[in-house]
């Protein structure tokens, strides 16, 4: 079959149809093609996701511990020890599984859309229901869902690097190429992957899927593993080296053991077990699934965390630079005031039989890519309120609509919008002459202006009409308003449009647009700033406007610096440096700026979110921390440049990201913590009683047991202990601080040692009656202890400032955890099974006393310390 970019326009509307589809179409088509996705790679099924939990060194040595403690006639061993390692393996899968069903819940939500025409209606849809046939629309800003062919294109530029790896724009154009040739040179094909960066073209979708040429790659592609984020790889590294340690201390338990005259088997059994409960194995699962929860939060919280780094990051983010409107403002942008005619009025005032007002709605409504349909605004927030503008002037009462106006007038060329220019223009035919329609900045368009509307005449604009526009201007801006600027020309036939050409323009009026802070910005700069970090707002807004509105929501205060973009380009980055923690605003801002602002707070030390919506956004997204586009207004490349995506582009939803991403942090260090200083009693006791010759204060059984209670489910608990506000109170972290930071190691061998001195007084206890029932009273006393010990660690203030009940998990794991201990010590059967002596109610009493006591003291300490902080 002839290939799709050399067929002419009629074989092409004859094979796919060239003016979209219905939507009665589009479900035959998905049907018969499915849906526009790459096929995954291949999950593992849960039957090899079990099987890889036993891939461990330690789980393979006590395998065959336990074949070899059957061989001795061990059996009751033999079962607890499978028992336990069969357990453990089922709690993994369960954390895998639920992680990945984390992460794929947020591959949804996060899912590109794309803009087709279906059943003749513009409408928004997942790119990953688009099917051959559809009419794709395409704008800056898109990432392109699918292959296709161009049928209209205007001025439109690709970026096709990810599938040629040619890193210029490629010009589109909707011609025919009757020869063959290489996949780079189809200026009138559009690929799925590639990125429009400039214009704009309507698409005809021909492949999807697989069968698109990024689909063809994939298929070549070998699978590869998932990458651990920064944390997991410091905790990795820290657990090789704690094993080594434990190892060691594992060798001279067995060698005393054997110098103690102790069976060698038996030895070698206690050594193998006490390594195996010492190493905290279950370490680098919690983290994964702490942090998969934490992006759940957040999704829910509407922060899509596309990275689960971003999650670490988060927590330490000491900048915030921050895109003004949608972000800190309502995004609900409103035309309040229209200067016209030398004058202001009301968008209702607007009288459509003057000719100056009808030009204006003109330019509102066809130098225009947003649209309203069914009540529902698509496009951007400024252009569509330019046509409910034009709502509210009486068109759709005289039956007169936005696509009348537009059927009646076709657009012929245009220039888009560009932060550079800071235009938009756009040529049409009106009542027989070629008219071109542009808006932008006031000073821009002012620049290129050489006539001006009165009334319905056209004169010579004078110095005093500019000084007249630019205090309007000037007034419109103190109140934090956007003001757009409307101008036209009339042009000769043939003469095209060009950015040369905008020039000589009639100046038509004004619109003063109101995009007012959201409620809640100013609590959450105030969060913010409390927190440690500096907001900053970054807009390509007028200075004077970008000002204003930072001063209303907490941002700008007296004394500080705003920086237009073109003072910014006027200092060295050392003058840069000196001034940069007193600027809090900088305007009219290009994106070269923002990656220099985003360095320049980077080679300060610190960790910086960056916000954006826009094609201009990417680099610095990419360039920052931890990028965070808009999941509303922005563009599909601000969404696949960055680390998050606000689904309500909202600022304060960034610092219910940094209090997640804090929490998330500190639950992985608490649950540490409580892993590494129960580990580290058991530890103390062995080694305790190796060296004074005591008998075995715990059997490989007992160790096994503690191993599977005080680790996996507590730990898990402490990892979803609820955010709580007070962690905006502290100052971002450092993130090049070890684990294992003097305070840290200071609470540890505190935990660890008092668990371990109640641990060794209940073996004494014990050792009265006789080694077994000492040997019981010290797993007893052990194990209550590590699940007393877990309410102490799931926070650094007292349980009676935090209660039980917020965190129901963390009670929940404390009862089972007890449910199986007094199981373990009194049902008939389970005493022999895990080798324990039956006790007297005093001893069982102090058990429960000596578990209680490091939790109670503990709890105590902080109770007074909370008392006096308050004082």
């Amino acid at each position: 079959m002839k290939e799709v970019y050399r067929m002419t326009k009629d074989e092409l509307a004859k094979q796919y149809g060239m003016k979209g589809l219905t939507e009665e179409q589009a479900a035959k088509n998905l049907e018969t093609y499915g849906r526009n996705e790459l096929m995954d790679k291949g999950k593992k099924s849960i039957f090899k996701i079990f099987l890889s939990q036993f891939a461990d060194l330690l789980v393979i040595i006590l395998i065959i511990a336990s074949v070899i403690s059957m061989i001795s006639g061990n059996v009751e061993s033999t079962i607890v020890i499978i028992a336990v390692i069969v357990l453990n393996a089922i709690l993994g899968t369960v954390q895998y599984v639920k992680a990945q069903k984390s992460l794929d819940s947020l591959k949804e939500l996060s899912s590109p859309k794309a803009k087709v025409l279906r059943d003749g209606v513009k409408k928004e849809i997942m790119a990953k229901d688009i099917v051959p046939g559809d009419l794709l629309l395409l704008e800056a800003g898109d990432i392109v869902a699918a292959d296709g062919r161009i049928v209209e294109s205007y001025s439109l530029q690709v970026n096709e690097s990810s599938l040629t790896g040619e890193s210029t724009n490629v010009e589109k154009k909707d011609m025919e190429i009757p020869e063959e040739c290489a996949l780079g040179d189809r200026i009138n094909m559009v690929y799925s992957g590639s990125l429009v960066t400039y214009g704009r073209a309507n698409v005809v979708v021909t492949s999807t899927g697989m069968n698109t040429e990024i689909g063809k790659i994939a298929n070549l592609m070998n699978n590869t593993g998932d990458k651990k984020t920064p944390l997991q790889v410091s905790l990795d590294n820290f657990s090789k080296k704690l094993a080594i340690i434990i190892m060691a201390i594992s060798v001279v338990v067995f060698l005393l053991r054997i110098w103690q005259k102790e069976p060698v088997l038996d030895s070698l059994m206690f050594a193998v077990a006490l390594a195996v409960a010492a190493i905290p194995e279950a370490l680098s699962s919690i983290v994964t699934i702490v942090q998969a929860m934490g992006t759940r939060r957040m999704a829910k919280d509407n922060a899509i965390i596309k990275e689960l780094k971003a999650v670490e990051s988060l927590g330490s983010v000491s900048v915030i630079c921050s895109d003004k409107t949608g972000t800190l403002t309502q995004n609900k942008m409103t035309v309040t005031e229209v200067y016209i005619d030398g004058k202001c009025i009301l968008p209702e005032e607007i009288d459509i039989r003057s000719r100056q007002h009808r030009y204006l709605l003109y330019n509102a409504i066809l130098n225009n890519d947003s649209s309203i349909s069914g009540g529902k605004e698509i496009g951007d927030p400024t252009e569509t309120c330019l046509l409910v503008m034009a709502e509210k002037a009486g068109l759709g009462d005289k039956g007169i609509s936005e696509e009348v106006i537009r059927d009646m007038m076709e657009r012929q060329e245009e220039i888009p919008f560009d932060s550079d220019r800071k235009l938009m223009s756009s040529k049409y035919s009106v009542h027989g002459i070629p008219t071109v329609f542009t808006k932008g900045a006031v000073d821009v368009l002012l620049a290129r202006t050489e006539y001006i509307m009165d009334g319905d005449t056209v004169r010579t604009i004078t110095k005093t009409d500019i000084d007249n526009i630019l205090n309007q201007n000037r007034i419109f801006s103190e109140k934090g308003t956007r003001v757009l600027a409307f101008a036209y020309k009339e042009c000769k036939k043939g003469e095209h449009l060009t950015k040369e050409s905008e020039n000589g323009y009639v100046f038509i009026g004004l619109t003063s647009i109101v995009d007012p802070p959201r409620e809640e910005s100013k609590e959450a700069v105030l969060s913010a700033i409390n927190a440690g970090i500096k907001p900053v707002m970054i807009t390509g807004d007028h200075k004077v406007t970008a000002t204003a509105i930072a001063k209303q929501i907490g941002i700008y205060h007296d004394g500080d610096i705003a920086l237009t973009g073109a003072e910014l380009d006027n200092i060295s980055d050392k003058e840069l440096g000196d001034i940069l923690e007193k600027v809090s605003v900088y305007a009219r801002v290009s994106p070269e700026n923002k990656i220099r602002i985003v360095d320049a707070w980077q080679k300060k030390g610190k960790i910086v979110a960056m916000t954006g919506d826009g094609v201009n956004d990417a680099p610095a997204l990419k360039k920052a921390d931890v990028g965070v586009a808009m999941g509303i207004t922005g563009t599909e490349v601000s969404k696949d440049a960055a680390a998050m995506v606000l689904s309500d582009d909202n600022f304060a939803t960034i610092i219910k990201a940094v209090l997640n991403g804090r929490n998330v942090y500190r639950n992985i260090m608490n649950a540490i913590q409580f892993l590494l200083s129960g580990n580290l009693a058991a530890i103390f006791v062995v080694l305790y009683c190796s060296v004074m010759a005591l008998t075995t204060p715990f059997l490989p059984v007992h160790l096994l047991f503690i191993n599977l209670l005080t680790d996996s489910l507590p730990a898990l608990a402490i990892g979803m202990e609820p955010a709580d506000k007070s962690l905006l109170q502290n100052k971002p972290r450092n993130p090049e601080e070890g684990i294992l930071n003097k305070k840290f190691s200071m609470k540890l061998l505190a935990y660890g040692i008092s668990i371990a001195v109640v641990t060794q007084t209940a073996f004494y206890i014990g050792l009265k009656v006789n080694a077994a029932s000492a040997s019981t009273m010290a797993f007893a006393t052990l194990t209550l202890a590590r699940l007393f010990h877990g309410f102490t660690c799931r926070s650094g203030y007292s349980i009676f400032k935090i209660g039980l009940k917020s965190n129901k998990w963390s009670v929940l794991a404390f009862l089972t955890g007890t449910l199986l201990l007094i199981a373990a010590l009194m049902l008939p059967g389970f005493n022999t099974l895990f080798m324990v002596e039956t006790l007297s109610g005093f001893n069982l009493l102090m058990i429960g006393i000596l578990a209680f006591l490091p939790t109670f003291v503990f709890q105590v300490v902080r109770l007074i310390k909370e008392h006096y902080n308050k004082k």
